[in-house]
């Protein structure tokens, strides 16, 4: 017996629909494959002993390299984490645990869900404002506070959702046997969301690892080693823009290998967390 008109049609719309979204992912798939392809060719070329060891050359002559910026870089990232973290844990833990219900819970919620999406410039423009200019100079800590802000709310909602999956049995088990709440927090529900909130972290990590804008108005660059974090700091994303930027072959060349560099170190982060949430989903 043939299938109705209407039947027949609903299954070609569906067949026209999966079609079409199985050739978008694999444009987008192979857009994704192109630049990456195109940055760790370009880039392994500029990859040598001196690129981690040696500092910039002046311009125009041949040489050197970025372990100033790849230093300056490692130390924003770690100072921003442990300025951000916290804060950001201990947020989640609010809400996940009081916020649920209330005006300031859905505000604090609120407010992080617009962080989270804000253009990083408008962060860099208020650290700027706040730091930058009350203190008369660019400094690694008003860039580390910038990348921080970011950080915050991605570390937020991330705790919020892990510590909202551990079952609620757990708390109540652990409180019926008389452990104070702060005891059970620390002892059994943060344990038990350990992987998943680690997860979070790094992934606020990968989302300040390539950020340029707030670092230019703040941390700023520099060619020399960091002595302190009150003045301006290499990194490797303004580095990468001002090399991109010269009329000089080798500052091109040094460039492309930032990029690789950034490029691999953001997509180890995100591998590794989504292997973590993968492994505590199951």
């Amino acid at each position: 017996m043939a299938a109705p008109a209407d039947t027949r049609t609903r299954e070609r719309v569906n067949a026209a629909v999966i079609g079409i979204s199985t050739l978008a992912a694999l444009a987008g798939l192979g857009m994704l494959v192109w630049i990456l392809g195109d940055v760790a060719l370009k880039g392994v070329r500029a990859i040598n002993w001196d690129f981690f060891t040696a500092l910039p050359a002046p311009p125009g002559e041949g040489g050197g390299g970025l372990a100033n910026a790849i230093v300056g870089t490692l130390v924003l990232t770690v100072v921003a984490a442990l300025l951000a973290v916290p804060f950001g844990v201990l947020a989640g833990t609010y809400l996940a645990e009081w916020g649920q219900a209330g005006r300031f819970g859905a505000a604090v919620r609120y407010v992080s869900d617009i962080l989270v999406s804000a253009p990083s410039i408008v962060v860099g423009v208020f650290v700027y404002l706040v730091m930058v200019e009350p203190m008369g100079n660019f400094s690694g800590l008003s860039g580390a506070v910038a990348l921080g802000i970011i950080m915050i709310p991605v570390v937020t909602r991330t705790t919020e959702e892990m510590l909202r999956l551990v079952p609620p049995e757990m708390r109540e088990a652990t409180l019926a046997l008389g452990a104070p709440y702060w005891k059970m927090m620390l002892g059994v529900i943060y344990r038990a969301a350990a992987a998943g909130m680690l997860t979070g972290i790094l992934l606020a990590v990968a989302r300040v690892s390539g950020e340029t804008a707030p670092l230019l108005f703040t941390s700023l660059n520099s060619p020399y080693w960091m002595e302190s974090l009150n003045e301006p700091v290499a990194n490797l994303t303004v580095t990468l823009f001002n090399y991109a930027m010269s009329p000089y072959d080798d500052w091109h060349a040094m460039a492309w290998g930032a990029a690789f560099l950034i490029t691999a170190a953001v997509l180890a982060l995100t591998v590794l967390s989504r292997m973590m949430l993968l492994k505590k989903t199951r």
